[in-house]
Order: C-alpha cells, then structure tokens, then sequence
C-alpha cells in the first residue's frame, strides 16, 4: 500500500491525503488511535498553551454526528433539498475514524493568537503524518460544518474555540492520488537585503 517507510524522510515524501469517502475499514484501533494523537500533541507550542484540542467521534457517535449535521445545515438552509441533506449524512459516516481538530487559543495572553493558531494547524499535520507512519490514510477536510456556529458550539469548550477541521482515518481504499507540488523555485527563495 504504501513506500519503503523505513526512513523519517521517506515517510514525509510518501503521504498523501486520502478523500474521506474513499478511507475503509480497518481504522486505526483504540491504542493505533491513541498513539498517533499523542504524537499529533508533540508540536510546536509557544507557551506551552496546547492551544487545541482532539475530539474523537467514534463509530457509536456517528448517528448523533449526522443528527448535528442535518440540524445545523437545515436551521442556516431551511429549503435544503433531499440531496444537500444525503451529503451530509455521507459526510457524517465516512472512513472508520473521525476526529476533530479544534483551535482553542488562550485569549488574551502574551503569545500572539497567530502563534496558537499556527500551532493547531501543526498539530493536525502531526496527526496526518502519524496515520501514514502507523500504516493509515488521513484526510483534513472543513466545508461549511467547519463554519457553522451550531457545530462548533457541540464541540467547543471556550468561547474562542474554532473547528480547524474533520479529520477522518482509514484504510486507502483507492489509489491515493499525486496531486501536482508546486516547483520549489514557487515556494523558496534566498533573501537579497541589497
């Protein structure tokens, strides 16, 4: 399924996302799960703030996850029609194992909130690259329930708190894709102060 993993570098260079309707049993199980948010945590944290937080949703919370969904969607979108409301229930079932990343900055405080925020989203590429190093495919998705005031209140704990995303886990159970990298000649450059 995957590349030669046995070296860090080559770990980085081999994941890819996997779209969450294509993630299929098995997932990771409870201890797999465990492992890989454990070493999601291990990021880089000014302050020592952990300025986010997992929420697993769980095969049996999947039912009561499609019930948000379908609450959420129909109180911003009254006139929701049968297939926006099948698209999110696919939404809420896909791939084995769902968790959610949250953002929750400590406001106020001397680190600056771009920092906490910055730290959530390493945390999440943590994650992913603990799934691909335990053998799994993740993907980090957001969409219109990453937005929504309901979702977010079901799962916040502060006022500040913000969904950074869902992120689902499984097993690939389609060729994961190459995307097309930008040329590093786009993203890197060698600073002239001339």
């Amino acid at each position: 399924m995957f590349n030669d993993l046995s070296t860090p570098l080559t770990l980085l260079e081999t994941r890819r996302s996997g779209r969450p309707r294509d993630l299929v049993a098995p997932g990771p199980d409870s201890g797999q799960l465990r492992r890989i948010l454990a070493i999601a945590a291990r990021t880089p944290d000014h302050g020592k703030l952990h300025p986010w937080r997992f929420v697993h949703v769980g095969a049996e919370r999947r039912d009561s996850f499609a019930a948000l969904l379908r609450s959420a969607y129909l109180a911003a979108n009254p006139e929701a029609g049968r297939l926006e409301l099948e698209g999110n229930e696919r939404f809420a079932r896909q791939a084995p194992e769902l968790v959610v990343a949250l953002s929750c900055p400590v406001v106020p405080h001397k680190i600056p909130l771009w920092e906490q925020q910055l730290s959530c989203g390493a945390a999440c590429m943590n994650l992913l690259h603990a799934a691909h190093a335990t053998g799994f495919a993740a993907g980090w998705v957001t969409g219109w329930a990453a937005y929504s005031e309901a979702v977010r209140a079901a799962f916040a704990t502060g006022e500040h708190d913000r969904v950074a995303g869902f992120i689902f886990i499984g097993t690939p159970g389609a060729e994961l894709e190459e995307r097309p990298r930008p040329a590093l000649e786009e993203v890197a450059s060698t600073w002239d102060s001339a």
